[in-house]
């Protein structure tokens, strides 16, 4: 489905990347530490390093537990932050890279005449948003003109007008809207609309009777109380709004597919005519609300789903004006709240991070400023970004271990005893066909027509929404830009494009741990070339299996391989289902199974590319050569395991667990090394060590 950019609440609060290779993290150590934490400030944050002997606990059998045995001295000796949720390498190079980013912010934000253009932007808008003292001055009035445009609705016609006009300042109420791939034809881009408009992280949070759910939508009714009093309602008005906004999204929650139903494209692909999906539900007015998106025109488009629509239908009419109204106003005063006065960020941070994350205190204000202007105008802070970060040698050594991994899945794909050479001949053209970027994007975006000004900070957050909701409804009905990014540079994290058919890896996870150019290969290919693998797997995990070469949505499966194919991932679904992060939740194994696939898929061809491209021929006494007391092969497994040390909130843990289609960073580590065999043989586990499964699940 397409992507709906938004401001992360969470993100502008956490700061705490959740993508495809970015994990859930893992709950934190309880056992004796020498020192209590340091606070937030006073923690120093150095580059990460890769290999790292000191993580280590040597103590624990790495054939009982090799996560503890890799991760265990690090989990002692870092714990979490008093200002994050989760502390894991990812974050570790995360607070590095804004640390970079924050000198850089520091420097473009002098009030020099003689600054560039993207150095003004950039610049401008992390000074307003450092002036605490003007923003607090302002209260809720930056607010005004969208809660006036609410306010004015007197009829239902201008309601759907009034939700045009949110959503192009990418504010998520009632349904999501804009440019996506065509499932069948990946090349064009066409119009597309799916399920959205809800205010807690999962459909399930308005649905479950348990306890822990019953207390969340106690505490969310609370806080939109405590958000309409803010606004200046009494309290007694702010309490019956609050319910208004909770009937209405419990409805949209109930008309809504669940995470894992979501995940199969087969349930996002609906190309109708935009006559069909106005008949399947006249009350929305959809042929007046598309005109006052300003999008270009269209006769047809994707609904994902067409159940989501018709059974909401019947709430545009039944749920009054007045409800409604509340309901925009709750989404306005949220998607605004980070970037308003002390008391709404105060607010929005004790629901959403202290409560559903654990988070214990609010990150420190030039922390939440650069993650703003990174998620707002990530391609123009990229630039001096990438300039101060990347060299032509790191993205040539990339290119060549892309190369390698590339490799050696075709010869994993060639060798496997299950697939058939009809569907090995289909498969390995996927792969052929497989692109890669690297890096940065190869044209910057252009952000000359938004409007930046110092003093006022959520008036250019909207104008930059405004301005990235325009560029993405403009791609409608034109060809599909292959070069374009889903990340900024220096963004930690890596994703693979199903509909594009390629691999994506920004500069911000190009350094260590993932990958030192002053390490040797074991150690990167443990790091990010287990990380290449991963998205190399995801073009044929249970979801990226159902695309072909060119990205369109296609069964190139015999129909006996496809059986054996949906054996194997049920064995991997099953595995993870049984694992427990916290108290009485257990992962859900269908909802993670296409990262555990790539995980486990990840490791077994890193491998088989270090081993094809060093560990050989010639070279190959390097494998039993000891450095740091390991040979190759098991620097390898360690570094693979050590990019997930991590520790993090039993909030956090219990939230991710719902919402987070990755396993937490043990159980990507166990799981996917108790069902290899050569790590098995690497560190001598045999039958009846926990790392070596009754039951191996192998797909790739």
């Amino acid at each position: 489905m397409f992507r709906k950019k938004t401001i992360a609440i969470l993100g502008l609060l956490l700061a705490a990347a959740h993508c495809p290779i970015a994990s859930a993290q893992q709950a934190p150590d309880t056992g004796k530490n020498s020192a209590a934490p340091a606070p937030a400030e006073a923690r120093p944050v150095v580059r990460p390093k890769s290999f790292d002997l000191a993580a280590m606990d040597k103590s624990v059998n790495p054939c009982d537990d090799f996560y503890e045995y890799a991760c265990g001295a690090w989990r002692k000796n870092n714990p979490i932050p008093s200002d994050q949720a989760r502390w894991g390498r990812f974050n570790e190079l995360a607070e590095y890279n804004r640390q970079v980013l924050h000198q850089i912010l520091e420097r473009a934000s002098a009030n020099d005449p003689q600054r560039g253009p993207v150095t003004q932007k950039i610049g401008d808008f992390y000074a307003s948003c450092m002036d605490e003292t003007a923003v607090n001055a302002k209260g809720a009035a930056p607010l005004n003109p969208l809660l006036e445009r609410i306010a004015a609705i007197t009829t239902r016609d201008q309601l759907m007008g009034a939700i045009a006009f949110l959503q192009s300042r990418e504010i998520n109420v009632l349904f999501n809207f804009g440019p996506q791939s065509d499932f069948h034809n990946a090349s064009q881009t066409i119009a597309g609309i799916s399920q959205g408009g809800l205010g807690l992280p999962d459909r399930d949070y308005y649905l479950n009777q348990d306890a822990k759910s019953r207390e969340t939508r106690q505490k969310y009714t609370e806080h939109l109380q405590n958000m309409f009093f803010l606004l200046g309602d009494s309290r007694d008005s702010a309490a019956q709004e609050a319910r208004a906004v909770l009937n209405i999204e419990t409805s949209l929650a109930e008309a809504s597919f669940d995470r894992v139903k979501m995940r199969d494209p087969k349930s996002r692909d609906h190309k109708m005519k935009l006559s069909e999906l106005a008949a399947l539900a006249p009350n929305f007015q959809f042929p007046k609300y598309f005109a006052a998106t300003q999008a270009p025109a269209f006769s047809e488009l994707n609904v994902a789903p067409p159940d989501f629509f018709q059974k909401t239908n019947s709430l545009i009419e039944s749920a009054s004006l007045e409800d409604w109204k509340s309901y925009l106003r709750a989404h306005a005063s949220r998607a605004a709240a980070p970037l308003l006065s002390e008391p709404f960020v105060l607010e929005n941070f004790s629901f959403f991070g202290r409560f559903l994350n654990g988070q214990k205190e609010l990150q420190t204000r030039w922390k939440r400023c650069v993650v703003a202007t990174d998620q707002l105008l990530g391609e123009a802070l990229g630039q001096p970004y990438v300039e101060e970060t990347f060299g032509k040698d790191g993205k040539e050594r990339m290119l060549k271990m892309v190369d390698a991994l590339e490799k050696a899945l075709g010869q994993d794909i060639q060798t496997l005893s299950w697939m058939s050479e009809e569907t090995k001949k289909q498969a390995i053209a996927k792969l052929s066909a497989i692109t890669n970027k690297i890096g940065y994007p190869d044209k910057w975006k252009d952000y000359s027509t938004v409007a930046i000004q110092r003093g006022d900070l959520l008036g250019n957050a909207l104008r930059a929404r405004q301005f990235e909701s325009q560029r993405d409804l403009g791609k409608i009905g034109t060809p599909v830009d292959k070069s374009e990014w889903g990340m900024s540079p220096p963004t930690v994290n890596a994703y693979y494009s199903p509909l594009q058919n390629n691999i994506n890896f920004p500069t911000g996870i190009l350094q260590p741990p993932f990958f030192d150019k002053s390490e040797d290969d074991a150690v990167n290919f443990g790091g990010i070339g287990v990380v290449i693998g991963h998205e190399l797997t995801h073009g044929f995990d249970d979801q990226g299996s159902k695309f072909g070469p060119e990205g369109n949505l296609r069964d190139w499966w015999t129909p006996t391989d496809k059986s054996e194919f949906e054996k194997r991932t049920t064995c991997l679904a099953d595995e993870y289902s049984s694992f427990v992060p916290v108290d009485d939740v257990h992962l859900n194994g269908r909802l993670t199974l296409g990262e555990n696939t790539a995980d486990n898929g990840g490791v077994t061809i890193a491998l088989l590319a270090l081993r094809g491209a060093v560990l050989s021929g010639a070279k190959s006494e390097a494998a039993g050569q000891l450095k740091d007391g390991f040979t190759a092969e098991q620097r390898f497994f360690l570094s693979f395991a050590q990019i997930w040390c991590e520790n993090r909130t039993p909030e956090s843990t219990r939230l991710l667990a719902k919402v987070d289609p990755h396993s937490p960073g043990r159980y990507r580590v166990i799981g996917a090394l108790q069902n290899n065999s050569e790590f098995a043989k690497v560190f001598g586990c045999k039958e009846g060590h926990k790392m070596v499964s009754p039951k191996v699940c192998r797909v790739w």
